[in-house]
């Protein structure tokens, strides 16, 4: 795999070296997921703003939030951050195939997640405890409930998007993973998916206790 010489077809022609080229690629990622971190943290900021405002309200409508559902989909992405570790591993190793089983079995359990995740919101509809003027839930005491699910549907709403971009990235490298671009050699894309992934996955971390568990 070389343009010729000894200059490998991975290696793009403004880098020197292959090292140099994924050390870039690194700090790119760096950078970007810096900005994911920013924009959560916003949100973050957002929580604890009207949390301090109205803290019985918050505590009485996280009661309404199912634990178990989210508790399930807390070890999905934990297992999920195990398993794209071990693609990473794997290719590494130049284990195509076990490469591609780890990737496919990331993807499978960040659709658990969604799933899990669409039951919880499909509840949620039903039940009218929704965002701002659409809420019409009677069953919370404390004043403007709806503030809590606005919160609560902006934050995980947020993360559930960047799950379907991550699932599409981990299809992206397992694509590429099939057709042979990838090895020990050169393997860049898929540690990068995986710092994506384990990002999305940390958030959620987050995200589970201040809503589910506190409140």
């Amino acid at each position: 795999m070389s343009h010729g010489g000894d200059r490998p077809a991975f290696l793009q022609h403004h880098f020197s070296d292959a090292e140099q080229q994924r050390e870039s690629a690194k700090l790119g990622m760096w950078i970007f997921l810096l900005t994911e971190i920013l924009l959560f943290g916003g949100l973050f900021g957002f929580y604890v703003f009207f949390r301090a405002w109205n803290p019985e309200m918050f505590i009485n409508a996280h009661e309404h939030l199912n634990r178990v559902l989210g508790g399930i989909n807390t070890v999905v992405l934990i297992v999920s951050s195990l398993t794209i570790a071990l693609a990473i591993r794997s290719i590494q190793l130049n284990e195509k195939k076990k490469t591609m089983w780890f990737l496919a079995t990331t993807i499978l359990l960040a659709v658990v997640f969604l799933v899990i995740k669409y039951f919880e919101y499909e509840h949620k509809f039903h039940l009218g405890q929704l965002p701002g003027q659409f809420y019409t839930y009677t069953g919370i005491e404390g004043t403007n409930p709806h503030i809590f699910f606005s919160v609560y549907f902006a934050m995980t709403g947020l993360h559930g998007l960047h799950v379907i971009f991550g699932i599409l990235a981990i299809g992206w490298v397992l694509w590429r993973t099939k057709k042979g671009e990838f090895s020990a050699e050169y393997h860049t894309p898929v540690e990068m998916v995986g710092l994506y992934w384990h990002l999305v996955d940390i958030i959620w971390i987050f995200l589970f206790p201040l809503l589910y568990l506190i409140g």
